[in-house]
Parts: structure tokens; sequence; C-alpha cells
């Protein structure tokens, strides 16, 4: 079994209220979930107004298929997020 995790972050301008962060947070979210099947949390920085850090997570027997997934929902996010995106990782677990 592979775990493949997704780390994005964005830099939220002219954001100035955690409701305005957690709507375009929830908005991604739902959008992804529902598009890939994958889990989708926030993930540090949850009391900054300006930074919003997200994590995709999918399981398989087979890297190439959660790469391909993974590469899917990054270019995803960055065609309907217009905010700026500042750091994006990809990283492979393996578990028994």
């Amino acid at each position: 079994m592979i775990i493949g995790v997704l780390t994005v972050e964005f830099e939220l301008h002219g954001n100035d209220s955690l409701k305005g962060k957690r709507r375009i947070a929830s908005s991604l979210k739902t959008k992804v979930r529902n598009t890939f099947n994958v889990a989708v949390a926030e993930v540090r920085n949850q009391d900054s107004l300006t930074r919003l850090s997200l994590a995709v997570v999918s399981v398989s027997n087979s890297e190439r298929h959660l790469q391909s997934r993974l590469d899917k929902c990054l270019a995803m996010i960055e065609a309907v997020c217009p905010e700026e995106m500042t750091y994006s990782d990809i990283e492979f677990f393996a578990a028994e």
C-alpha cells in the first residue's frame, strides 16, 4: 500500500477575516473531494488570515496511479483557485 500526500499553500491577498479564509478553503476542499474521491484537510496556519495550507491524501497500490491522480488534483486546484499558490509538493509513503 502506498500513501500519496499533496501539500499546497496559498497566499490570500486582501483577506481580512477567518470567515473569508474558511470560505475559500471549504470551496476548494469540496471541489477536490467530489472530483477525485480523496481526503482533504487544512493543515498548518489555521489562525493566519493570509496563509492557507491544504493536504490532499490518497491511497493506492500503484505509485504511478497516485502520481497521476495527485498531479490532476494539483492542476485542478491551480485552475479553480484565484489565490496565489506559493508552494506545492507531492510525497509518497510505503505502508504495510
